[in-house]
């Protein structure tokens, strides 16, 4: 990846605030959508969701996920231009009482401070989604793929 990708990579991730995720519902293949916040140096996406939606529990019985963030329209003189990051990576439950849960927390709160009551909902947990590998386009013809360790080095890069 070039430094000018790892800007537009970066520069997605930052200014986007929702993704698809792609989970398996009883064998098929199902989308959602998520809200997230992303962990500093490309540790991973945090996400808040209830066991009341079909995709926790897909999570909880098979951790393998990927992710879609896509630019919003418009912002490319065609939809094939629009900038996207596709991420396979794997969604772990955040439990209250793990190492990385108050850090996980705060992130989501400093993305989405509306969200605060939610956190008193008990159907409601964090889940980190750790990154395998992304695959980004950064307009036509554009596109590179890189694995966790790039991506961490990415993250952490310069504004």
């Amino acid at each position: 990846m070039d430094s000018s990708q790892a800007v537009a990579l970066r520069s997605l991730l930052d200014s986007q605030q929702v993704a698809s995720l792609a989970t398996l519902h009883k064998g098929e293949p199902a989308v959602s959508m998520v809200p997230y916040a992303l962990l500093p140096q490309g540790r991973g996406f945090v996400i808040h969701v209830s066991r009341l939606a079909t995709h926790t529990a897909d999570m909880l019985a098979n951790p393998a996920v990927a992710l879609l963030v896509v630019a919003p329209p418009g912002s490319a003189a065609s939809p094939r231009e629009l900038q996207r990051a596709s991420v396979q990576g794997r969604a772990n439950l955040c439990a209250p009482d793990s190492p990385e849960y108050q850090e996980a927390r705060a992130a989501y709160l400093s993305r989405f401070p509306q969200s605060e009551e939610l956190f008193s909902f008990a159907d409601f947990s964090l889940h980190i989604i750790t990154v395998r590998s992304v695959r980004f386009v950064g307009g036509f013809a554009n596109a590179t793929s890189i694995l966790a360790p790039e991506f961490s080095t990415v993250m952490s890069g310069p504004a």
